[in-house]
């Protein structure tokens, strides 16, 4: 191939790709920190000790054994190790292509006296090919699948966030749980005390038949919620071994829910914490792998120039001596008229980048409200369990003085009856409560992408 054609062809070749370059849409722009994410650098693993703050060793224990043996985590490990190999492969192509290849060849005729002969010979050779790459076709095809590789690791650290924070929140429902059978089992021996005492008052006719029924009815009407925590136990217990990769079972109890601590959260935490979140990173990572391929795709519209060459040897019964044989060529391909393929191909890409760019944006949206929701979540139901605490104190104090004045005759079964089911459902509602205010600092950590550390604490506090 001539090479002084080069200039003609990329004369010919550039209106396919005049115009200017298609940029990201405005609505894209975010407002977020200056330095997001990159301070931190790619694919920075989750914080792996963020659960250990509800000082609870059993719940530290379960979540190890989660990120270990959960299958879905393991599908994303494999998930990155397959980017990784499309990245190398892609690497591969920068690199110079060398063949070896080794023909050889047998022929047998017959000489005029009808003698036959035969002539063997063999050419080895080695070949290469080099694509030059003059506008970055391949480079940018290579940094897609680096950026690619990147967002399947913030796929996986999304999961394994996920999966820590299920694991702690499905321990702290167990535990909840756990409370409402004992309430339940509490209340019921509470209720099987006023039916002796109802039964007692009807046998020696203090009272009628009707207080006698209504305290059974109670005590009936008590005993049913104890299976229906039972069971919500049972579930719960083989949902969280699901969540650890193992077969349905009991699970270990550590801490009670009223002794699990509440983490402090400090005044005024920097939002640049959010760029540890693993599905912005993931986000981030697959709109810069839309705008590599982007421009891989418009560089495809422009000519390619490939260098050849070969070496070998042709080995001969017929020579005495083997013969050195080698070759060094170019050639140049360029697009003139495809019918509008890579046009339309470079559009899809630009789109495709769009697409990725609002996926970006809203992600990032989303990360402020679920950090917002959470904030407000804890405050929230820190003030909704106070607030019924003090509404079980006053009515167990109702239940003493209404239990009182039943058994010295001064009020009728009915008015400590009422505050008995007022009191179930207070202790009912404080024990969720609780859960939710746990929750709301689980969900806390996860939209902070792994909680913070001593570190910013103090950086806040100074």
């Amino acid at each position: 191939m001539n090479l002084r054609l080069l200039p003609l062809l990329l004369a010919a070749a550039a209106p396919a790709c005049t115009g200017p370059r298609p940029e990201a849409p405005a609505a894209t722009a975010v407002v977020a920190p200056p330095a997001w994410r990159t301070a931190l650098g790619p694919g920075e693993p989750v914080r792996a000790d963020w659960w250990a703050a509800f000082g609870d060793p059993v719940l530290t224990g379960l979540v190890e054994r989660a990120l270990t043996n959960n299958p879905d985590l393991g599908a994303a490990a494999a998930r990155v190790e397959e980017a990784r190999a499309q990245e190398r492969l892609s690497r591969a192509q920068l690199l110079p292509q060398v063949n070896v290849a080794a023909p050889g060849s047998e022929a047998r005729a017959l000489n005029p006296f009808g003698i036959a002969t035969t002539n063997t010979g063999a050419q080895p050779a080695i070949s290469a090919s080099y694509d030059l790459d003059l506008f970055g076709r391949l480079r940018q095809a290579n940094a897609a699948t680096r950026a690619q590789l990147l967002a399947s690791e913030g796929a996986r650290d999304t999961v394994r966030l996920g999966i820590a924070s299920s694991v702690a929140s499905g321990y702290i429902t167990l535990r909840a749980l756990d409370a409402r059978l004992a309430v339940a089992r509490d209340t019921l021996a509470s209720r099987g005390e006023a039916l002796r005492i109802a039964r007692r008052r009807a046998e020696t006719g203090y009272t009628s038949n009707l207080e006698l029924h209504q305290a059974e009815g109670e005590y009936r009407s008590t005993e049913q919620l104890v299976p229906q925590a039972e069971l919500a136990i049972s579930r719960q217990e083989n949902a969280l071994r699901l969540l650890l990769g193992e077969t349905p079972g009991a699970i270990v109890r550590g801490t009670a829910l009223t002794a699990l601590s509440a983490p402090s959260i400090p005044d005024g935490l920097p939002a640049d914490l959010l760029r540890r979140r693993p599905d912005l990173f993931q986000a981030e990572q697959s709109l810069v792998a839309a705008d590599r391929s982007l421009d891989s795709l418009r560089a495809a519209m422009l000519p390619n120039l490939s260098l050849t060459g070969s070496v070998g040897l042709v080995l001969s019964t017929a020579l005495s001596n083997p013969v050195g044989v080698f070759s060094l060529g170019g050639s140049v391909l360029s697009p003139i008229f495809d019918g509008g393929r890579l046009r339309a191909q470079a559009d899809a890409g630009a789109a495709r980048r769009d697409q990725a760019a609002f996926a970006y944006r809203k992600a990032a949206l989303a990360a402020f409200r679920e950090v917002d929701d959470s904030l407000a979540g804890v405050q929230r139901s820190g003030e909704q369990a106070v607030a019924i605490a003090g509404q079980r104190d006053a009515l167990a104090a109702a239940l003493r003085n209404a239990s009182n004045r039943y058994r010295a005759g001064y009020s009728s079964y009915l008015d400590q009856l009422d505050t008995q089911r007022g009191l179930l459902t207070a202790e009912l509602a404080l024990v969720q409560a609780r859960a939710d205010r746990l929750t709301a600092y689980v969900a806390l950590y996860q939209a902070f992408g792994g909680g913070w550390s001593q570190q910013d604490v103090e950086r806040v506090s100074r």
